[in-house]
Parts: C-alpha cells; structure tokens; sequence
C-alpha cells in the first residue's frame, strides 16, 4: 500500500508556524508594549506551536517509518533525507548567527565553545542546565525533534504496533515524572529533549490510529469530544493553581496541549474532503506557509530583531504586518534559493512514491 499525502496537513503546519511568530511578536525575542492585555494573554497560546509541530512531525515521520520499515535502505533513507531538509538552512543560520550578523549589529560574538552546543545539537541540555552557550534560542526544539528520531525508527523496525503503543505510553509517563522530579528540583522542563518528547511520542500514536482506518467521518465526534475533555482540565490548571501548585501546571500542561492537536490532527483527518475547513486548509496562502514553514520558524526572530531596530512605526498592526512579510520574503527566497536544491537530491534517496489521500467513504 503506497503511503497517502494529507495536503490539508501542509496548512496545519502552516498554522503552527504563524502561532509561534505571533507568540513571538508579543513575548520573548522583541516583547511588545503597549498592547491591550487581552491581546498579550490570547498570544502566549501561540506558544503552543511547537507542541503543534511535534505533534504533526510524529505522526509524520512515524507513518513513513512504518511503511517504510520493510524497503531496502530504510535507515539509511531516512537519515538523509532528514539530513537534507534540516541541517542545511540550520547550519547556515548558525553561520549568519555567529560571522556575519557580529559585523552588523551590536552584539558579542561567541567563542568556539559557546558555539558547540549549538553545532552538535545540544542546545536544549545547554539552556536547561545553564551551560556557557551563545546560539539562537528558539533552535532548541530542533534538537528535541533530532533526538527522538536518533532512536525512533530503531523502535519502529523492531517492535510491533503493540509494542510501539506501550513504548508510546511509557515515553508519556517518563516525561511527567521527569517533569515532575526537575521542576521540583529548580530545573527548566520547557526546553529539555526528554520533558518534552512526549508530544512527539503522541503524535507518533496517530500513526498507529491511522493503519486501524480511524480517520473517517464517522470517527469526528470522538476527536472533538476527546479535545473538550482536555480542554477542560488544560485550562483549569493554567487559571486554578499558583504557588505550590505551579509544580502541576508544570507536569501535566505540555501533555494537555499535545493531547488536545492530537485530537485536532484526528479531527482535521476524519472531515470530509470537501469540509470548508479542510477547504481553508489547502488554500495557497496556507499551504505555501507549511511548505516554507521551516524558514518561518527559522528567520522570524533575526527579522523581528532587525525590524525593532530600524522599522518601528509605533503601530502594532503595522509593525506585526511589517515583520511577517519580511519574514514570508525571507524564507521563500531561502526556500527556493537554497532548501530546495537539497531537497532535491532526496529523489535519490527515495522510498515508495506517495499518492494523493483517497476519500473516504461518503465524501
């Protein structure tokens, strides 16, 4: 069976991209005063992005896994080929970052060793245990992604789908304790590869609904239930607890907001083809932001930077319009200047050709 292509998928991931730019936009890399305090309060949900992306990279990477487990070269596919869409536009950022943005703007250049953590992507250990390092910030969820697929495909090639479901659940229940045990110890849990993987390893679940032929329309009204019931407890433990009970928000806030796009991703994938939401989905301003969604995620914050230096108008409408099409400029050229001649080179390395998702049943 050849593996089918969820070109609604592409809008999601477009999505998650445009959440983490305007979470960004108000917090962290460039705050924003003045805004109205309902604004900045709905933006910090735009942090759930990156849950977002490892949700969605799961239940990707592990249906190719899956499919692909049996061909010649699977490991050897694999590795390449996600060799090829990362580390080139993530190296040269890291060379901008380091050799030519010093010469620009105003700030100290890192020394070799400040820089290794981020040149072997080991840059969520840095942060969460304050190692001596100098790098782009937001690079840590890369690192996460990379080192749960350094042992991934080794569990999907040896165990069976049961076995696969366990070592699911097992991840979850590792990261909460973990989760549990460095918070409470004065840790950060937000960057570090094994507190946040958990969102990976549920995605990855998604992957094993989808060979059950679970994405039907019949199926919908499970997912939307499954994403109030979540909903519910998510947000009573960001507004309920304070305090002590910070220690509770801390542990079981990333698997809420993980278990509420995995039903979100369910729920995309049961409507039927023709539902206007999978109709916005495949839209060409969605789906060209998921396709050019890695330079998005990769430029905005230098963009932001460099506008708040030089492009302040004052307004925040205009200011926020300013910055996503440079940014939107900046990482289509990256796209198709740079990213897409590797990407290329990935038909070299390729498994089974996938076909367009057929309609189910009554679409």
């Amino acid at each position: 069976m050849k593996l089918p292509y969820y070109k609604n998928l592409d809008g999601v991931r477009g999505i998650a991209a445009l959440l983490v730019m305007v979470f960004h936009f108000f917090h962290g890399f460039n705050p924003v005063e003045g805004a109205a305090p309902i604004i900045n309060k709905l933006s910090y949900f735009g942090q759930t992005g990156v849950d977002l992306f490892f949700v969605l990279s799961g239940f990707l990477i592990t249906r190719i896994l899956i499919h692909t487990k049996a061909q010649e070269g699977y490991f050897k596919n694999f590795y390449v080929r996600r060799t090829l869409r990362i580390f080139p536009l993530y190296y040269l950022f890291l060379i901008l970052t380091y050799y030519v943005l010093p010469h620009f703007i105003p700030v100290q250049p890192a020394t070799l060793h400040q820089q290794l953590p981020y040149l072997t992507y080991l840059q969520d250990f840095a942060i969460t245990f304050n190692w001596n390092t100098v790098g782009p910030g937001h690079f840590w969820s890369l690192a996460v992604e990379e080192h749960y697929y350094l042992f991934w495909p080794l569990a999907v090639l040896f165990l069976s789908r049961k076995g696969l479901l366990k070592l699911i659940l097992g991840i979850v229940l590792f990261a909460l304790l973990l989760r549990a045990y460095m918070f409470s110890h004065g840790y950060e849990v937000f960057y570090f590869t094994f507190t946040r993987f958990d969102a990976l390893a549920i995605g990855s679940a998604l992957a094993l609904l989808e060979l059950r032929n679970a994405f039907q329309p019949a199926n919908f009204k499970w997912f939307f239930l499954l994403i109030v019931a979540v909903a519910i407890p998510t947000a009573l433990i960001w507004t309920s607890f304070s305090g002590a009970g910070a220690l509770y928000v801390q542990v079981f806030k990333y698997l809420f907001v993980s278990l509420i796009y995995f039903a979100l991703i369910g729920a995309v994938l049961s409507l039927r083809s023709g539902h206007p939401v999978n109709a916005v989905l495949k839209t060409r301003f969605f789906s060209y932001t998921g396709k050019v969604s890695y330079g998005l995620y990769v430029y905005h914050p230098i963009i932001y930077f460099i506008c708040s230096r030089y492009i302040d108008t004052g307004s925040i409408p205009l200011n926020i319009g300013i910055r996503f099409l440079l940014t939107y400029v900046v990482a289509a050229l990256s796209y198709h200047l740079i990213e897409e001649r590797f990407l290329k080179l990935k038909k070299f390395f390729a498994f089974e050709k996938p076909t367009i998702a057929a309609p189910v049943h009554g679409q």
